[in-house]
């Protein structure tokens, strides 16, 4: 891949999105998902047309017709904006998320065959709660984050005696003492990765202030490799929930919480998982076993 001219396309159908494509066109996609910030990741789906592939990236709540929060997202909106991919030309597609949007990433390639890779970046192992309100407008009782064929996915919820401290909040320890708490209910809330055909690449940093995203991508890649399946796991034990890739801007401070790791680890972590990315994306030849 190389650096190439690119268009840009605005959707408002049956989402709000950003479409990406180099001006010769491709057949390799990208779906590019933020996670709990509920933005489109424009700049980073222009970072990677302009790698020669064809970028989409998608408000998946928060928009017209959506819930307000992450409350019974269904996977269809995934699943649709891989239609689009398609029609776009793209016969490899990969979903690229981070945080939340790495658990839709990861739940989508167990039900949708077409995706081909997926890049999660500082993933979770599980299926969580919602994380703000559902089309009802409420926030409680806990339900599960997604749907699938319009059935609620397993989840765990969280633990609401946990002291929340004044911000910025490093909420991390909120997520492991939830863990804890419902740990009879973790087996059916894990998501299945070793039934993805899709190959994976996780990215995470041990100092992760947001959710234990290492200790996940372990478990997620010791279930991958169970099976024999290939998977290929980037990690920087200094680094945080924000890995940022090479040509983006360092992510901003947040009043609200504390993410953990520098832009200094962050952007290494990013520089170390960009050609692994890339290779996932690509399609150069089988995965090889790292990390």
């Amino acid at each position: 891949m190389g650096i190439v001219d690119t268009a840009e396309y605005q959707l408002t159908e049956p989402w709000e999105g950003l479409l990406v494509a180099p001006a010769r066109g491709s057949d390799v996609g990208v779906l590019v998902l933020a996670g709990s910030s509920g933005r489109m990741e424009r700049e980073r789906a222009r970072l990677l047309a302009r790698e020669g592939v064809v970028a989409l990236t998608i408000r998946w709540f928060g928009g017209p017709g959506q819930a307000p929060g992450i409350c019974e997202v269904p996977l269809e909106t995934f699943t649709a904006a891989v239609d689009v991919l398609q029609r776009e030309g793209a016969r490899r597609i990969t979903i690229l998320g981070a945080s939340k949007g790495a658990e839709a990433a990861l739940l989508t390639a167990v039900h949708d065959p077409r995706v081909d890779a997926v890049v999660a970046l500082s993933p979770t192992s599980r299926v969580w709660c919602n994380v703000g309100p559902g089309r009802d407008g409420e926030r409680y009782p806990y339900r599960s984050s997604w749907t699938w064929q319009e059935r609620a996915l397993p989840f765990v919820p969280m633990d609401d005696a946990w002291p929340f401290p004044e911000p910025p909040v490093a909420v991390r320890s909120w997520y492991e003492l939830s863990e804890r708490t419902f740990s009879h209910r973790l087996p059916a809330a894990e998501i299945p990765v070793e039934a993805a055909r899709a190959e994976l690449i996780l990215v995470a940093g041990g100092d992760d202030a947001m959710w234990p995203s290492l200790p996940s991508a372990e478990q997620l890649a010791h279930r991958r490799r169970s099976t024999g399946a290939a998977v290929r796991l980037i990690a920087r034990h200094d680094a945080g929930h924000r890995p940022r890739l090479p040509g983006e801007h360092p992510a901003s401070a947040s009043p609200r919480f504390r993410y953990g790791g520098t832009p200094e680890a962050d952007a290494l972590l990013g520089e170390a998982a960009w050609p692994h990315i890339l290779d996932a994306i690509g399609g150069r030849g089988p995965l090889v076993r790292t990390g």
